[in-house]
């Protein structure tokens, strides 16, 4: 005997109807952008190609409850490329006019919490085709006999492309092939990269003056057309050659405005000219018209080498470069040098003392010196020796030596640099030399070593430094190789002292100050060590945090110092709002504080903080104390499970599990917002619970009187005695006239559940599948399966009842081939009658080895069910298989052509899919 209908109802009710109330992710990927292929690889992944500026669009589609989080990821497509992190936390990938840089592997990785990570991978291949380019060379052999010189010219096309591109020549209108005509070679050369083609003209013949055109192609994969570019060879091709009509250098002042002038003297075809600078770019104010580059109000930033280049594509490019010189004055410096045969720091009478003067000049070359005392010139005599020392030594420098010192030469020396022809000011540097010119001392001023800073003042590091004249003063880390503030190792101080601004602890260390030759006395250099110690408030963990729980529960809060300076803490103060707790002092073995809520109760509920406090300040531990319940969780199904109601309305069935349920008080009701998109007024009302909601356990609320085709915003809250918690909100959209009887969602997770061996599943990569009768043993001739669907409102548009009953299309597709095919049946089944009194579709025998499918209106009365009933037939070759069934409104189209069975296996995932369950008879 085989099963009544109500055991293989009750069998799919208790499989396919309630949803899972957990399940681990999965992901797949699709497409929705200008694909222009996608092909599947070896280990699973796929390769997405697309032309280069249209746009990406990748989703992942993702399974799984609580709904899982996306997080896409994307590798650089060669192994040279760097890591890019590019992540979106989305479901939607979007990539507006991609670029060629853009392509490589893109990684959807979703989880839930529940096993492991779901991770999908899809690498994205960018195709792109630039204009070929075309370059000429030419060469002349030797003599051959003194009758003639063999001329060859090589024409090489290059255009970068993805895929690999393709090269076919062109002499006019004759299509140039190897061995097509003996004056010509077309070859790869080994030492080029891609499939670079060079064309070979051997000993130039009258007929090879021509136009040529190189056409590249890539197949027109991506819908990408070939490109092209023609050359014009004639007996006057020749490679460029050009002419700077400027001096070289070119010595200005600044201020000035430069005009360098760049002409064509020789190419063809016309070579084109362009500017370019050593300094990577041109300057912002450039000015370039044909051949002439103008720049206006020229600065010292400005000065380098400029260079015209000239390209036809023919030989090499033709390059011609000048040095703009902008003069210049800056950075006087002096120093001086007492007898240097004497181990004496001091200037004495009777000994020599050298005074040295220093400037950095543009062009050198035009450096020049002269030196006044008492502000008369000074010429150089057997006792006053003066030297320029050689520029290729220490340029820029003179000196001035004193031999025997007489109490008569000390006075003000001035030393007065100058450029030749002018236009820039001197540069004056004063040095007084006298009884009281000494050299220098450093100290640290009392109680400016060790400096106490706290993080984000500013300090000043100081030096005392005595002596006359005063020398530089230099400041550098002493106890590490770490840079100075501004970035620099060293830097230059003229009063001693080095300012600070927006301290950080990483500045704590070892400050040297010395000095420096410099403005001073050319000695030892002198140097002292200055500490500098900077406070920070203790770093603490965490900074905030949400602690959620029950009345009567405790409550445990731990506050934990991460670091501090000084390290020794002070004391920590633990507040509710502004109201103090507890206070004291850290114990020195433990770097955590800890609050205890023995039992919470309302007057619990709050902002807690925890003050850590040293010298520099404080840290702050914040805790939100709270009976607040978590969101809900909506049951993820599909994007818009709707069910019909009426002709002019819709419902749609609610489902959500409850995130962490056990963590406050029991969930006595749930606040349920709904409003209709783009208006203003929500509509709430309170659902009840009874009783304790498990973790995972799915509730329902079915939504009514909807009406077609507006679109909704829910909006849940669960309702503890603390009061309202934190809400969920989804969107509920009208799908169209459309019934699908069961949902892919359902169905992709049905294989969880069941275990019959009699059940056997065809599985695509996200897991979906169709459902078909197993013929084999044990299975006997006029075993049936069937599968029934949930019941179907049908309202009467008057209260009188249905004059006009309503028409539906149901339809199904079907795969029946072999040789012992049995009977697939559907069934109308309204309400009070069998199954078998209202058979609307009925076929036997092979069909053929392809998916056909049916359609066939009903016009139901009353509430109804739609059945599918498969009988075995006599043999073991005979497998009957269902998939796709679908109900519309209205009566049915002419049925669709049947498909093949590859492609409506695809699209098993796109649309949606439905199982047919074996009985026995």
């Amino acid at each position: 005997m085989g099963l009544p209908v109500c055991q293989v109802w009750l069998m799919l009710t208790h499989f396919v109807l309630p949803p899972p109330q957990t399940a681990p992710p999965t992901v797949r990927i699709i497409h929705s952008g200008h694909a222009c292929n996608v092909e599947e690889e070896r280990h699973t992944e796929r390769v997405y190609t697309i032309r280069e500026g249209e746009t990406l669009e990748l989703t992942c589609l993702v399974t799984g409850h609580p709904r899982p989080q996306i997080r896409w990821t994307k590798t650089a497509g060669s192994v040279s490329d760097r890591f890019q992190d590019s992540s979106v936390f989305n479901e939607t990938l979007h990539i507006a006019k991609i670029q060629r840089t853009q392509g490589g592997r893109y990684y959807c990785k979703a989880e839930n919490g529940l096993g492991s990570p779901a991770i999908k991978s899809i690498r994205v291949d960018v195709y792109y085709l630039d204009d070929p380019v075309v370059t000429v060379h030419q060469s002349i052999g030797e003599a051959k006999e003194q009758f003639y010189y063999e001329r060859t010219v090589f024409l090489r096309c290059v255009a970068n492309s993805n895929p690999p591109v393709r090269y076919s020549w062109h002499r006019g209108r004759e299509v140039l092939t190897q061995g097509s005509d003996k004056g010509v070679e077309i070859y790869e050369p080994f030492f080029t990269q891609g499939e670079t083609k060079i064309l070979k003209l051997k000993n130039l013949r009258p007929q090879d003056y021509a136009n040529y055109s190189c056409i590249a192609s890539v197949r027109n994969v991506c819908g990408i057309p070939d490109r092209s570019v023609i050359f014009r060879l004639t007996n006057k091709t020749a490679s460029p050659s050009i002419k700077l009509l400027v001096e070289d250098p070119i010595v200005v002042n600044p201020g000035q405005t430069v005009s360098l002038v760049c002409i064509t003297t020789g190419g063809e075809p016309p070579p084109i000219l362009t500017w370019v600078s050593s300094n990577d770019s041109l300057p912002q104010r450039s000015v370039v018209k044909g051949g002439t580059l103008t720049l206006p109000a020229i600065t010292s930033d400005e000065a380098g080498v400029y260079s015209c280049v000239a390209s036809n594509n023919v030989g090499n490019p033709a390059k011609k470069s000048t040095t703009i010189v902008v003069r210049a004055l800056k950075k006087g410096r002096f120093w001086i040098t007492p007898d240097p045969y004497h181990n004496d720091d001091h200037i004495q009478i009777g000994r020599e003392v050298k005074i040295s003067c220093q400037v950095e000049a543009t062009p050198p070359e035009e450096l020049t010196f002269s030196w006044l005392k008492n502000g008369r010139a000074l010429r150089s005599s057997e006792r006053m020796v003066i030297t320029q020392t050689d520029p290729d030594i220490s340029p820029g420098t003179t000196n001035l030596d004193i031999i025997d010192l007489k109490f008569t030469d000390f006075g003000t020396y001035t030393c007065v640099a100058a450029l030749k022809g002018g236009g820039i000011p001197e540069i004056s540097i004063d040095v007084n030399i006298s009884s009281t010119t000494v050299p220098p001392n450093l100290t640290v001023p009392r109680g400016k070593s060790p400096l106490v800073a706290r993080e984000g003042d500013t300090v000043e590091l100081e030096c005392l430094v005595s002596g006359k004249p005063k020398p530089i003063i230099l400041w550098s880390r002493a106890d590490k190789e770490a840079p100075m503030p501004d970035g620099s190792m060293q830097m230059e101080s003229y009063d001693g002292v080095l300012r600070i601004v927006n301290v950080s602890r990483e500045m704590t260390g070892s400050y040297r100050c010395q000095t420096s030759q410099y403005n001073g006395f050319n000695v030892k250099p002198r140097e002292a060590i200055v500490e500098l110690i900077v406070q920070y408030p203790p770093t603490v963990e965490p900074v905030f945090m949400e602690m959620r729980q029950g009345l009567g529960r405790p409550v445990v809060m731990t506050c934990r110092v991460l670091r501090a300076h000084p390290s020794r803490v002070l004391r920590f103060e633990w507040l509710l709002s502004n109201r103090l707790l507890h206070a004291g002092a850290f114990d020195t073995q433990r770097d955590e504080t800890e609050y205890t809520i023995r039992s919470l109760n309302r007057d619990g509920w709050g902002e807690y903080t925890c003050n850590v406090i040293n010298e520099a300040g404080a840290g702050k531990c914040t805790f939100q104390v709270t009976g607040k319940a978590y969101p809900p969780e909506f049951y993820y199904d599909t994007y818009n499970p709707l069910w019909q109601n009426r002709p002019r309305v819709y419902g749609f069935k609610l489902q959500w599990t409850q995130m962490n349920p056990n963590a406050v008080d029991r969930i006595v009701a749930y606040r349920l917002g709904i409003r209709q998109m783009g208006l203003q007024r929500w509509w709430e009302q309170e659902i009840p619970v009874d009783g304790t909601i498990n973790k995972g356990e799915l509730m329902t609320h079915n939504l009514t009187e909807l009406i077609k085709p507006e679109s909704y915003e829910v909006r849940l809250t669960p309702i503890t005695r603390f009061g309202e918690g934190d809400s969920a909100i989804r969107i509920v959209t009208y799908s169209g006239k459309r019934y699908i009887l069961f949902p892919l969602f359902h169905l992709c997770l049905l294989r969880t559940f069941i275990t019959n061996d009699d059940i056997k599943r065809s599985d695509d990569e996200l897991f979906c599948f169709y459902m078909y009768i197993e013929t084999s043993r044990p299975r006997k001739e006029g075993d049936q399966a069937r599968l029934i669907s949930p019941f179907f409102n049908v309202a009467p548009k008057n209260p009188y009842g249905i004059t006009n009953p309503p028409a539906y299309c149901f339809g199904f597709f079907y795969h029946m081939y072999g040789k012992h095919i049995g009977t697939l049946n559907a069934f109308l089944k309204q309400k009070g009658q069998t199954a078998s009194e209202g058979l609307v579709w009925s076929l036997s025998g092979n069909q053929g080895d392809r998916w056909k499918q049916a359609k066939v209106s009903i016009h139901p009365t009353s509430s109804f069910q739609v059945v599918l009933q498969g009988i075995r037939g006599p043999g073991i070759e005979g497998d009957i298989a269902i998939d796709d069934i679908t109900l519309e409104e209205g009566e049915c189209r002419d049925p669709a052509k049947a498909l093949s069975t590859s492609c409506h296996i695809w699209l098993l995932c796109v649309t949606l899919v439905l199982t047919l369950l074996e009985g026995q008879r």
